[in-house]
Parts: structure tokens; sequence; C-alpha cells
């Protein structure tokens, strides 16, 4: 599908000039146009009106949550405006939706559907299909793993990773198992300029090895030879125009042309930017029949391993994006300049961007 072209970012709501304006209304991107509903429900025939439909936003970095949704009944034009939420918001969460093997003809409309080369194919054979099962059968070895390491953006080792991403739990905990999201644009807009120039012209090997070797030394299949991609490390979105860190602990191995050292540490202090800033994550508690979307290609995401030995079984649905796009490369082919998404926000909020030029920034503390 082709990106949709923005103009306008999905800012904040300022609710003091909301109170200020009685007949201000908050615009839904999703759905145009809108059922009037006098709120009546004495009449006969309420039953049959269309629930309200609404989307509010999580945090203000990332994260939006649609109720009131029923998939199946999505326009080309709102499956657009689904797609540029996703990439404005990050990750998004709805319900009422299709058992997921009727299902995938939404995802694919982002995109050709990836075929995992490692995970097992279910047993009624959707191989576009990626099962995530855990069940009391197998606890989680935290001497094998740290928490950060959990932290990925899915298979981002492929030549195009994935875009527009769905997830659906259809056997989950009573409780835990949440899935929690970082972005990627908030943590590039929390580095000093000079370090963002810096990044901006770097590039990381993504690599598949570990996961490969992982699924043989389990007795699973690798049903194509594992590869690795070189992709740089801050990408533009094309549908947004702005810019986003792109590197992830499950997959990200090393900065291209810097010596050791140095990849390490860049590394190292972006996974923990990721795993650690509050700030840029947003925490999705999973219900029956909800289903997430997420943007692969400016957001990464971990699930806490906290419900064992419940079971937790989930199906995902993950489209290959475009080939990652640098921003020299999107400056060049586009004659657009790359934005910073938390600039452009203050902007339309008429707000100016603070800067540290002066160096006599004094340490203040929080009244929480």
């Amino acid at each position: 599908m082709a990106p949709v072209a923005t103009t306008q970012p999905a800012a904040v709501p300022d609710v003091q000039s909301l109170k200020k304006d009685d007949n201000a209304k908050v615009f839904n991107p999703f759905y145009s146009p809108s059922i009037s509903d006098d709120g009546d429900d004495t009449y006969v025939h309420a039953q049959f009106k269309a629930p309200p439909r609404r989307s509010s936003i999580i945090t203000p970095a990332i994260g939006t949550e649609l109720s009131g949704i029923d998939l199946r009944q999505l326009s080309d034009s709102q499956k657009d405006e689904l797609a540029l939420l996703v990439a404005e918001r990050g990750v998004s969460s709805a319900t009422r939706i299709l058992p997921y093997k009727n299902n995938l003809t939404l995802p694919v409309i982002f995109g050709p559907l990836h075929k995992h080369a490692t995970t097992p194919i279910p047993k009624v054979g959707i191989e576009e299909v990626h099962v995530v099962y855990n069940d009391g059968s197998r606890r989680p070895d935290p001497s094998s793993f740290s928490k950060l390491e959990l932290w990925h953006s899915d298979v981002t080792y492929e030549k195009q990773p994935p875009s527009v991403t769905s997830l659906k739990v259809i056997t989950g905990p009573e409780y835990g198992g949440d899935t929690l999201w970082a972005s990627g644009y908030a943590l590039y807009s929390g580095l000093s300029p000079g370090f963002q120039t810096y990044l901006e012209g770097l590039k990381a090997v993504h690599s598949g090895v570990a996961q490969a070797e992982g699924a043989r030394a389990a007795g699973l299949p690798v049903r194509r030879q594992e590869i690795e991609s070189i992709h740089p490390l801050v990408r533009v979105h094309p549908a947004t125009g702005w810019k986003s860190v792109f590197v992830n602990p499950g997959f990200t191995r090393r900065i291209v042309g810097v010596p050791k050292a140095e990849s390490d540490a860049i590394l190292s202090f972006l996974f923990h930017q990721i795993a650690e800033n509050v700030d840029n994550q947003v925490r999705f508690q999973w219900e029956p029949n909800s289903i997430a979307f997420w943007d692969n290609r400016v957001v990464v995401h971990s699930a806490t391993f906290d419900f064992w030995p419940a079971t937790r079984h989930a199906l995902r649905a993950t489209p290959h994006g475009e080939k990652p796009t640098s921003v020299e490369d999107y400056e060049r082919q586009t004659g657009k300049t790359a934005k910073d998404r938390q600039l452009e926000i203050w902007k339309q909020q008429g707000l100016e961007a603070q800067t540290s030029k002066n160096h006599n920034s004094k340490t203040r503390g929080y009244n929480d």
C-alpha cells in the first residue's frame, strides 16, 4: 500500500483550548463521517444504532486506544486512516474483530505478509501467521536472558522489515502477559542535536543468526538460511516524514565503520533508553477480543514473562514494509526535510523548543 501523506502530526490535545471553546470537537482520524446520535436510549430501536466510536491518547509520546471499532466494516479510506494513525502514534489497540484466520485481509493491505523462518506453522496451515505460544511446560530461565534483551522490533534482519503489524491474544492469563512498546520517535527527540546528527550518519547490522541458532537448539525447523542486513541507525517514516532511532536489543549487533568499543557504548546507551525511559513507553493489558496494531518501523516492544505457568497464546500478522530509508536518502529522494516529531508537535501548539546552548540549566526535581 502506498504511504499515506500527512501534513499535521497527531498532537496531544490542548485541554485548555478545548475548555475555552465550547464548540471545539476532537477530530478522530480513524473514521469519517461520524454517525449522529442524540443519546436517547429510550428510542424503541436504540439497539440498532451504531455504538459510539472513540479514540483516546494513552501517553503523550505513544499509544492510542480505539473503542467501539468493528474492523470488519472499515472502508478503504478508513484502512488508510488506521495506517496513518498507527504511523503517528506508534501503536493502537482496538476490539471487536473476526477470528484471526479470517482477519488476514486487513494486515495484507499494509504489505505482503511475512513468513517467519523459524516459527511453527499453525495446524490449519496459514503460513503467514506467526504463532506466539507459552504454557506451563517451559518455564522462563532468567539465567539465559535479561529483560533488556527481550525488547525488539520484529525481524529487523530482513531486507524489508515489517510495517503495520497486528497481534491478537486468543488465550491469555488472568493477570500478566502485558505488552510494552517504546517510541523510536521519542527516543530520537530526547537526544542532543549534535548526537542526533552523528547517529543520522551511521548504519547498523541486524542479524537473524541468534534466532535461527536458538530454534535449532530447541529442535525447531529453520526454513531458510538466516541473514543479516545493514540498515540506517536513524530512519524516516515514509508517511509522517519523522525521524526515528532504528535499533533494538533483539537483532541489532554492531554499528558499521566505528571502533567496537564505540559501537558497544552507543548501542548499550540506546538499548537502555528503550528499556528504561518510561516517558517513551506505553503498556497494554490484553483483554478478550482485543487486538494491537503497531508500526515496527518506529517502535520497539517487549512482552512480560510474569504469567508462568499460565498459557499465553497469540497470533501475529506481519506485513513487509519498505527498505529503511536514511535521513540523507529521504531528503534527496523526496526533496523534503525529515522532521523531529516532538518539535513538529510543539510548533503545532505554538510552542518553541527549549535549547541548552547557554549550558546554564539548573537541576530541578519532581513533586510527584
